[in-house]
């Protein structure tokens, strides 16, 4: 993923306008997948680790997890533990000369890589960084979902003791592409001093198929061992907006 301004300043306000995420819940999920695919503890290198908190509930079940997220901003925010590291870095480049036995991507990070050469990069940067048979975890948006639902106009409100946010998600659709846009618009008050600041950001956000996944993957040396709807494992249809497939990483003979 390029360094842009994306999360430039969203990041200051991610942990308030996602403290409703059930990450307890999302954390067990990822939990059941590896322990399913063998991957009892160990180390776990997380694509896109964000402000870390998928990470340290991890390490908190005896896995060793090390972040790459290409938001410096993202990573300033990260409380470290023994178990988790972070480090800034761009998942399409990063090269850490040591192997992992996995690497999960959460949170739609596989949907910021909106370009072919980026996908590629991503699936052979988790190649190289995984001991023979390891496993990659990630979750993204179902392209036929998005064809059939449709992204709408959102407004979310959230509010802590210092802050009362107000996000406005616009969408634009680029079928051609398979992307949609996500333009934010950020109006965040003060509860001290009433000051009231206002933002925008646009985010690109690609869509798949499982065909075009898997056609990504088997020319990285993956094969896919696993689909279904993130959290709920029932089967995927296109009313399921996000999968999270498991693809297992081919040895060489």
């Amino acid at each position: 993923m390029s360094k842009d301004t994306t999360f430039l300043n969203y990041s200051k306000y991610y942990d308030l306008l996602y403290q409703d995420k059930d990450y307890s819940a999302e954390v067990d999920y990822i939990k059941s997948l590896l322990l399913q695919n063998g991957v009892v503890n160990g180390n776990i290198l997380e694509f896109g680790s964000g402000t870390g908190i998928h990470g340290r509930l991890l390490s908190n079940s005896g896995y060793k997890v090390h972040g790459i997220e290409n938001s410096m901003e993202m990573v300033s925010i990260c409380k470290l533990t023994d178990n988790f590291t972070c480090q800034q870095g761009d998942i399409t480049s990063i090269k850490l000369g040591r192997t992992f036995d996995a690497v999960i991507s959460l949170f739609h990070v596989i949907s910021y890589q909106t370009t072919n050469i980026e996908l590629h990069a991503v699936f052979n940067r988790a190649a190289e960084h995984l001991k023979p048979s390891g496993i990659l975890i990630f979750d993204f948006w179902y392209s036929p979902a998005v064809y059939n639902i449709r992204p709408t106009i959102r407004v979310k409100r959230m509010k802590n003791l210092n802050f009362e946010i107000t996000r406005i998600a616009e969408p634009t659709l680029f079928n051609n592409e398979n992307r949609v846009d996500v333009n934010f618009t950020l109006f965040v008050k003060n509860l001290s001093s009433g000051m009231i600041e206002s933002f925008s950001e646009t985010h690109k956000m690609r869509h798949f198929s499982l065909p075009e996944l898997d056609l990504l993957a088997e020319a990285n040396n993956f094969k896919r061992v696993n689909v279904e709807e993130f959290l709920s494992k029932a089967n995927v249809s296109e009313s399921t907006w996000g999968v999270c497939v498991t693809y297992q990483k081919i040895d060489n003979e």
